[in-house]
């Protein structure tokens, strides 16, 4: 294939793909019926931001969502934050998502390192449900009390959500492979009331006993009252020295009626976490109505997903990406389930699995994607892909060279269709159109009915040059709230600093005329690392729990048609020297307290970290400096407190930049 620039069109929809997609059948619906055309999906994106109270309510008809309540009205006021949506409705996630059950394809399909293939079938999938839900409720679980979750991407975590969202419950997942620390920097906040656990799990052929750390949970959340425990890696798994244990198999075989408790639009669902570069993260609460509606509104119209699809996406249960997985259910598509190390035994593996179940969309992380393309893989020729109809990438820019491989490598006739968005909207800004075509680079499109686009400095908006990626309208999985939040300090600092009643996101993204985008990175100094989204100050509290270091700055260089690169800088005590035994010990408090995804590339000694005059750490700065920004752009040495230590990172920059 000749040399591919960005831009380049690489793919279109056939006549008959775009007429039989559902983007285009809630096109003729909205002719049909409010009498509304347009002859663009581009005339569709503005009249969705321009006319929100009109379009989320055609989509609330067109969707048919279930409420036992009606609503009074769509919108409050255009405000953010502020805004509220659908006042008087209820509903349950969990009602919808059983709403296309069928005995036609299966619920589940999952695939693990430790267990065979699995199918379960959606009433099997409503009988467990119905049966945790009602244990939950035996033991106390009521709307409002948290239930948390330390499990991977398996069955039973999704039972346990269902369940929990059946009760109006609110859920909280962490990925059993995430350190300790970091685990409980986040449950502790919520103070729940039930976690569901595994024992351990294998990842890459290597197995991981989590029941110290399940103990060491129990003991420093004084709140839970119950620890459900799921023998996973090893079958025959006691509840050893748990006080309140459970074993997951005497929740199950209850006949008990699957209800679905009503609740307002805005009762919190779930919580998830992000995070900043101070303070513990961010404990972000989304509601019931704004998910469903949402997330309907994603699966159906950006993913055409329908009954009978299955959707791969290749997650921990830490990630936003597995609440979206499980939204395959609300579409009545198979919710296809992958637990292990996509690289293991060899970087075929998961290709392999979509092949096996015969996946319809399959999604990962651009970091897979460029894995694969750097080992030479040919998917296309070593296994079946014929059921394959879209790719989906996220968590990081798709580079034009992924884009490339993908058309050479895997399938030609594919549908492309990359995504961007984030834990805290728990959607997609931009991403894909089943009626446009794939160009190279370049996600598709601006999602209907959010209002985003790109900013300068000054605040106004631009085309055709990298700015801050920006929502100027409310949107309905905009976070009700952080958990324990006096005030909605952190709520205001995280999103409206900069720009005042305008969402500021933390991406630098670049539009095109004809409303395509592009991604390039992290705009601030959050950190999304493999799909595990972390702020620098969780890093720092593991590094400073090595008695040597005295300051350190962490940065992450991931940019676009750039794999990640995290490099950590440290000040040591006077006196000590930066061996490879410190170093390890560094990188094993890391390990141990956030995530092994976040050990660091590589650690330097520095004399000193740069600082603003008021002391604060300049990590946008460095970072921008190691991108390759020139130095009188990135800061004032007139408003340092410490100009001369700039010049270690002049001099590392000349290296990496080369």
């Amino acid at each position: 294939m000749p040399e591919i620039t960005e831009g380049a069109a690489l793919w279109e929809p056939s006549p008959e793909r775009r007429e039989r997609s559902q983007m285009a059948g809630y096109m003729r619906w909205l002719a049909e019926k409010p009498g509304l055309r347009f002859d663009s999906y581009e005339a569709l994106w503005q009249w969705s931001v321009t006319e929100l109270e009109a379009f989320w309510a055609s989509l609330w008809a067109y969707l048919a969502i279930r409420a036992s309540a009606p609503y009074t009205r769509v919108l409050d006021k255009r405000t953010m934050p502020g805004a509220r949506w659908f006042e008087g409705a209820t509903l349950n996630y969990a009602e919808h998502a059983f709403r296309h059950a069928s005995s036609a394809h299966p619920a589940i399909i999952a695939l693990s390192e430790i267990r065979p293939r699995q199918e379960i079938s959606w009433a099997a999938l409503r009988a467990d449900v119905a049966s945790v839900a009602a244990a939950l409720r035996d033991m106390g679980v009521k709307p409002g009390d948290r239930v948390v979750s330390c499990m991977p991407n398996i069955p039973e975590t999704l039972v346990a959500f269902l369940a929990c969202a059946s009760l109006g419950a609110v859920w909280s997942s962490c990925s059993p492979d995430m350190g300790l620390g970091a685990v409980i920097d986040r449950f502790k906040q919520i103070g729940p009331k039930v976690l569901f656990a595994v024992d351990g799990y294998r990842y890459g052929g290597k197995a991981f006993d989590r029941r110290p750390m399940i103990e060491e949970l129990e003991r420093a959340l004084p709140t839970l009252e119950r620890v459900v425990l799921l023998p996973y890696l090893d079958s025959g798994a006691g509840i050893g020295s748990l006080k309140n244990g459970c074993l997951w198999p005497s929740l199950l075989g209850r006949a008990a009626p699957l209800s679905f408790e009503q609740v307002d639009f805005q009762h919190p669902l779930w919580i998830v976490y992000s995070s900043g570069t101070s303070g513990l993260p961010k404990a972000m609460v989304h509601g019931h109505g704004g998910i469903v509606l949402e997330h309907l509104k994603l699966m159906t119209l950006h993913m055409d997903l329908r009954p009978g699809d299955r959707l791969c996406w290749m997650t921990t249960t830490g990630w936003i990406m597995w609440n979206l997985l499980a939204a395959a259910l609300l579409a009545g598509a198979t919710a296809v389930l992958f637990d292990g190390n996509p690289l293991h035994p060899d970087p075929g593996t998961l290709w392999r699995a979509v092949a096996e179940t015969r996946a319809t969309c399959f999604g990962a992380g651009a970091a897979f994607f460029n894995s694969c393309m750097k080992a030479d893989l040919e998917p296309g020729k070593a296994v079946d892909l014929s059921a394959l109809e879209q790719i989906g990438s996220t968590g990081s820019p798709l580079s034009v060279e992924n884009f490339a491989w993908i058309y050479r490598a895997v399938k030609r006739d594919v549908w492309v269709a990359a995504i961007s968005g984030g834990t805290d909207p728990a959607t997609g800004f931009v991403g894909g159109c089943p009626l446009l075509p794939v160009t190279a680079g370049e996600m598709q499109c601006r999602l209907l009915g959010i209002s985003v686009h790109a900013f300068n400095d000054a605040g106004q908006p631009v085309t055709d040059e990298v700015g801050e990626l920006v929502v100027t309208e409310p949107f309905p999985t905009m976070p009700l709230y952080f958990w324990n939040d006096p005030g909605d300090t952190r709520y205001q600092e995280s999103y409206f600093e900069m720009f005042p009643g305008t969402w500021r996101h933390g991406d630098w993204i670049r539009f095109t005329p004809a409303g395509r985008s592009v991604i390039f990175g992290r705009s601030d100094t959050t950190i999304n690392r493999f799909g595990i989204r972390m702020g620098t100050s969780e890093i720092y509290r593991a590094v400073e729990d090595v008695p040597e270091v005295l300051d350190s700055l962490v940065v992450d260089l991931e940019y676009l048609g750039r794999t990640s690169y995290m490099p950590l800088f440290v000040v040591l005590r006077p006196g000590v020297m930066l061996d490879d035994a410190l170093a390890a010990r560094i990188k094993e408090s890391i390990r141990r307290r956030t995530s092994a995804r976040y050990v660091p590339d590589a650690v330097f000694a520095i004399d000193d970290i740069p600082r603003t005059l008021t002391g604060k750490k300049m990590e946008l700065p460095v970072r921008k400096l190691l991108l390759g920004y020139p130095i009188e752009k990135i800061a004032s040495q007139d408003a340092m407190a410490n100009p001369d230590s700039l010049s270690f990172f002049v001099q590392l920059a000349q290296k990496l930049n080369g």
